[in-house]
């Protein structure tokens, strides 16, 4: 049986994740794709600076989902953890 991971622990490595693209798998949707790599830098550098984290979205306290605005588009992230 696989030990439940604690929310501190899943928030740490969404964090991870979030910051620095290290330990996980990036997707990105068809339509940001369609933006072209600097449209993606733009936002991804956005979403690696986000840190404003409420209950609204994040009850869970997890910071697997936020929105952004950058390179003139608002976009959602999720970080979803899967142990192999």
């Amino acid at each position: 049986m696989t030990a439940v991971l604690d929310a501190d622990r899943v928030r740490a490595l969404n964090d991870i994740l979030r910051r620095t693209l290290s330990g996980g798998t990036l997707v990105l949707t068809a339509g940001v794709v369609t933006l072209g790599r600097e449209r993606q830098r733009i936002i991804l550098d956005a979403v690696a600076a986000h840190d404003r984290f409420d209950a609204d979205d994040d009850p869970h306290g997890e910071n697997d989902f936020g929105a952004v605005e950058a390179a003139g588009e608002r976009v959602f992230f999720k970080i979803d953890y899967f142990d192999r």
